[in-house]
Protein backbone atom coordinates (compact mmCIF):
# COMPACT_ATOMS: atom_id res chain seq x y z
CA UNK A 1 0.00 0.00 0.00
CA UNK A 2 1.26 3.47 -0.95
CA UNK A 3 0.15 6.89 0.19
CA UNK A 4 -0.70 7.59 -3.45
CA UNK A 5 -3.25 4.76 -3.43
CA UNK A 6 -5.25 6.04 -0.43
CA UNK A 7 -8.85 6.97 -1.23
CA UNK A 8 -11.79 7.97 0.96
CA UNK A 9 -14.43 5.32 1.56
CA UNK A 10 -16.95 4.88 -1.23
CA UNK A 11 -19.82 7.36 -0.85
CA UNK A 12 -18.25 9.28 2.04
CA UNK A 13 -17.41 12.34 -0.03
CA UNK A 14 -19.99 14.11 -2.15
CA UNK A 15 -19.17 17.21 -4.20
CA UNK A 16 -21.18 20.32 -3.43
CA UNK A 17 -23.97 21.30 -5.81
CA UNK A 18 -23.10 24.68 -7.35
CA UNK A 19 -26.34 26.32 -8.35
CA UNK A 20 -26.43 28.70 -11.31
CA UNK A 21 -23.18 27.65 -13.04
CA UNK A 22 -24.28 27.37 -16.66
CA UNK A 23 -26.84 25.41 -18.67
CA UNK A 24 -24.82 22.21 -18.52
CA UNK A 25 -25.37 21.91 -14.80
CA UNK A 26 -29.13 21.73 -15.36
CA UNK A 27 -29.59 24.67 -13.04
CA UNK A 28 -28.02 27.63 -14.83
CA UNK A 29 -29.44 30.99 -15.95
CA UNK A 30 -32.18 31.65 -13.36
CA UNK A 31 -30.73 29.14 -10.87
CA UNK A 32 -34.09 27.50 -10.17
CA UNK A 33 -35.79 30.78 -9.23
CA UNK A 34 -37.97 31.13 -12.33
CA UNK A 35 -38.39 34.45 -14.11
CA UNK A 36 -38.51 37.78 -12.25
CA UNK A 37 -40.84 38.51 -9.35
CA UNK A 38 -40.37 38.89 -5.61
CA UNK A 39 -39.01 35.40 -5.08
CA UNK A 40 -36.35 35.82 -7.79
CA UNK A 41 -34.82 38.89 -6.13
CA UNK A 42 -32.11 38.85 -3.51
CA UNK A 43 -33.65 38.74 -0.05
CA UNK A 44 -36.99 38.11 -1.75
CA UNK A 45 -39.92 36.11 -0.50
CA UNK A 46 -42.45 36.68 2.25
CA UNK A 47 -42.39 35.67 5.90
CA UNK A 48 -43.98 32.39 6.98
CA UNK A 49 -47.74 32.78 7.43
CA UNK A 50 -48.04 35.78 5.11
CA UNK A 51 -51.14 35.52 2.90
CA UNK A 52 -50.68 38.43 0.52
CA UNK A 53 -52.20 41.02 2.82
CA UNK A 54 -55.28 38.95 3.67
CA UNK A 55 -55.76 38.56 7.43
CA UNK A 56 -53.62 35.48 8.14
CA UNK A 57 -55.03 32.30 9.65
CA UNK A 58 -53.11 32.65 12.91
CA UNK A 59 -54.83 36.03 13.47
CA UNK A 60 -58.29 34.96 12.26
CA UNK A 61 -58.59 32.17 14.84
CA UNK A 62 -59.59 33.38 18.34
CA UNK A 63 -57.32 32.91 21.32
CA UNK A 64 -58.72 30.44 23.85
CA UNK A 65 -57.78 29.77 27.45
CA UNK A 66 -54.52 30.20 29.29
CA UNK A 67 -51.97 28.14 31.19
CA UNK A 68 -51.92 28.80 34.91
CA UNK A 69 -48.34 28.89 36.18
CA UNK A 70 -49.43 28.09 39.73
CA UNK A 71 -51.26 24.83 38.95
CA UNK A 72 -50.03 21.80 40.87
CA UNK A 73 -50.27 18.39 39.22
CA UNK A 74 -51.15 15.94 41.99
CA UNK A 75 -51.75 12.25 41.28
CA UNK A 76 -54.73 10.71 43.06
CA UNK A 77 -54.68 7.06 44.19
CA UNK A 78 -57.55 5.21 45.84
CA UNK A 79 -57.11 3.39 49.17
CA UNK A 80 -58.00 0.01 47.61
CA UNK A 81 -54.81 0.14 45.48
CA UNK A 82 -52.69 -0.01 48.65
CA UNK A 83 -53.80 -3.63 49.30
CA UNK A 84 -50.93 -4.83 47.06
CA UNK A 85 -48.44 -4.05 49.86
CA UNK A 86 -47.63 -6.40 52.76
CA UNK A 87 -48.78 -5.78 56.33
CA UNK A 88 -46.73 -3.22 58.30
CA UNK A 89 -45.14 -1.86 55.09
CA UNK A 90 -44.10 1.79 54.89
CA UNK A 91 -45.65 3.14 51.69
CA UNK A 92 -43.82 6.13 50.19
CA UNK A 93 -43.96 7.93 46.85
CA UNK A 94 -40.79 6.11 45.76
CA UNK A 95 -42.28 2.72 46.65
CA UNK A 96 -45.47 3.52 44.69
CA UNK A 97 -43.31 4.46 41.70
CA UNK A 98 -41.23 1.28 42.06
CA UNK A 99 -44.38 -0.91 42.12
CA UNK A 100 -45.64 0.78 38.91
CA UNK A 101 -48.75 2.24 40.58
CA UNK A 102 -47.73 5.76 39.57
CA UNK A 103 -45.52 6.89 36.70
CA UNK A 104 -44.23 10.39 37.23
CA UNK A 105 -45.33 12.24 40.38
CA UNK A 106 -44.63 15.86 39.43
CA UNK A 107 -46.05 17.77 42.41
CA UNK A 108 -47.15 15.01 44.74
CA UNK A 109 -49.49 12.12 45.50
CA UNK A 110 -52.87 12.21 47.26
CA UNK A 111 -54.59 9.15 48.70
CA UNK A 112 -58.36 9.12 48.06
CA UNK A 113 -60.98 7.17 50.00
CA UNK A 114 -62.57 4.91 47.36
CA UNK A 115 -62.58 1.18 48.21
CA UNK A 116 -61.58 -0.76 51.31
CA UNK A 117 -58.18 -1.24 52.94
CA UNK A 118 -57.47 -4.63 54.55
CA UNK A 119 -53.77 -4.17 55.41
CA UNK A 120 -52.09 -2.30 58.28
CA UNK A 121 -49.84 0.23 56.56
CA UNK A 122 -47.86 3.36 57.31
CA UNK A 123 -48.52 5.69 54.38
CA UNK A 124 -46.25 8.71 53.82
CA UNK A 125 -47.46 10.89 50.92
CA UNK A 126 -48.21 14.56 50.22
CA UNK A 127 -51.96 14.58 50.99
CA UNK A 128 -54.93 12.48 52.15
CA UNK A 129 -58.67 12.89 51.80
CA UNK A 130 -60.57 12.68 55.09
CA UNK A 131 -62.18 9.33 54.24
CA UNK A 132 -58.83 7.86 53.17
CA UNK A 133 -57.22 8.92 56.45
CA UNK A 134 -60.09 7.37 58.41
CA UNK A 135 -59.86 4.07 56.49
CA UNK A 136 -56.08 3.79 56.93
CA UNK A 137 -56.35 4.45 60.68
CA UNK A 138 -59.36 2.10 61.01
CA UNK A 139 -57.20 -0.69 59.51
CA UNK A 140 -54.59 -0.02 62.22
CA UNK A 141 -52.18 1.98 60.09
CA UNK A 142 -50.81 5.54 60.09
CA UNK A 143 -51.35 8.37 57.60
CA UNK A 144 -48.38 10.76 57.61
CA UNK A 145 -48.16 13.90 55.45
CA UNK A 146 -44.69 14.62 54.10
Amino acid sequence: MNLTELKPAEGSRESNFRRGRGHGSGNGKTAGKGHKGQNARSGGGVRPGFEGGQMPLYRRIPKRGFNNRNTREIIGINVEVLNVFDNDAVVTVDLLKEQGIINNPKDGVKILGNGELTKKLTVKVNAFSNTAKEKIEAAGGKAEVI
